[in-house]
């Protein structure tokens, strides 16, 4: 059990402690609540430009980096369609110095035109050659609009087209500052060699001065059911022709997602699962396959991707998936359905052992609504049954709600 200590600021600022005397390290992880589902359908990638931004100085740190390494610190930070998470690790005796500088961002960034257009050209050249230049880079481009065609979830964290960050003025990147980086909007959690009273003090020190800000409206477009197949077809140079199919899952905090999580285990974990045994080892159709899942707070995405091997017709892969997806409602039995969850049953105990997982963990949950859900991961994968894949797996894989991206090598002659 992860045993922890809560309590909230007057400001709205939300504090998660986990003591951990066996490391001299401590690790500390703030989760804003924006991510790219907050954006504007006009002015995409903001959330992601601001995880650059946030390093590029405020008021009284020039240089976010400078000091923190010098006391022995490291950090880093991702941004995804829900939340952007700031997180670092210091040796415990420094541990006010990771305080001033979290708080001193959250309290005002040093904007300048010069910051600004050095993350602007920074990210306008991420999405080059990430998305652009980059053999399959657009592929979520492509996939993602044609899966969802209200919600915001239809544009990547890097945006929906490079000209957003391009045109993006100050104002425009002051207002979203103050919109969602204000300490009601945050999550600090720290965990390692400290006690619950020295990060009250050390934040009530830094982080009680800073004004809340106005509770940001967090009202996005329902997608509605999908009621028909949807399907893309492009060609792009690339060395093999490939094939991505997706179908609406259930939101993080639904039961369902357990039951989805456990299918895309089966079907797509390691070289013994189904899909690799049978599309890639046994009939050589691709020369690799995966299943996976986005795993947003709202509904998201299954997702199989996989490589044709050349001279494999489209038609002839997806037909081999959908039969492999067909066997889910009738042969999936108890000691493979165990193995999968003694697989995730390893990996919930050994990621719990690192004290930055550990302050990363507390936040999320804590996003998701308790930070005390981290301890009933475990058990919510347990209690899934046999009768809950095959229920599960007869209403996600559809016909009508499946999503179809074909993406042909044009360099390949022999595909369909």
């Amino acid at each position: 059990m992860l045993k922890f200590d809560r309590f909230i600021l007057d400001n709205g600022l939300t504090v998660i402690v986990h003591q951990d005397k066996s490391t001299p390290m401590v690790a500390m992880n703030i989760i804003y609540r924006v991510g790219a589902r907050d954006e504007s359908p006009d002015k995409t990638g903001f959330a992601h430009l601001f995880e650059h931004l946030m390093f590029g100085g405020s008021v009284n740190i020039p240089k976010f980096d400078e000091p923190l390494q010098k006391a022995g610190g490291e950090n880093n930070a991702f941004t995804n369609n829900d939340f952007t998470n700031y997180y670092l690790t210091i040796p415990a005796n420094n541990l006010e110095m990771a305080f001033w500088l979290e708080s001193d961002r959250m309290l005002s960034l040093a904007f300048t035109e010069k910051s600004l257009e050095v993350q602007r050209q920074v990210v306008i050249e991420e999405f080059k050659q990430n998305y652009l230049n980059q053999p399959y880079g657009d592929v979520y481009l492509l996939l993602k609009p044609l899966a969802y065609k209200h919600h915001p979830y239809q544009w990547n964290t890097i945006g929906k087209d490079i000209s957003h960050i391009e045109k993006a003025t100050m104002e425009d990147v002051k207002s979203f500052y103050r919109k969602f980086y204000n300490p009601n909007n945050a999550i600090l959690s720290i965990a390692g060699n400290v006690t619950t009273d020295e990060v009250r003090k050390l934040t009530e020190k830094w982080f009680a001065p800073i004004p809340s800000g106005e509770e940001p409206a967090r009202q996005y477009p329902a997608e509605p059911a999908q009621t028909k197949p949807r399907r893309k077809t492009v060609e792009r140079r690339v060395p093999q022709s490939a094939l991505y199919l997706c179908w609406h899952m259930p939101a993080r905090t639904d039961s369902g997602f357990y039951n989805v999580d456990l299918i895309s285990d089966i079907l797509s974990n390691g070289n013994s699962s189904r899909l690799f045994q049978s599309l890639v080892k046994k009939q050589k159709l691709f020369s690799e396959i995966n299943a996976f899942i986005t795993g947003d707070l709202d509904p998201g995405l299954f997702i199989i991707t996989g490589k044709l091997i050349n001279g494999t017709l489209c038609d002839r892969g997806e037909k081999a998936i959908l039969q492999e997806l067909e066997k889910l409602l009738t042969d999936v039995t108890e000691e493979e359905l165990q193995k999968v969850k003694n697989k995730i049953e390893a990996n919930l105990i050994f990621s719990k052992l690192s004290v930055l997982n550990k302050a990363m963990f507390l936040g999320y949950f804590q996003m998701l609504g308790d930070a005390a859900l981290v301890d009933a991961e475990e058990s919510r994968y347990m209690a899934v049954t046999l009768d809950d894949i095959r229920e599960t797996a007869q209403n996600l894989f559809r016909k009508e709600r499946q999503n179809t991206l074909f993406y042909k090598a044009v360099n390949n002659q022999r595909d369909e």
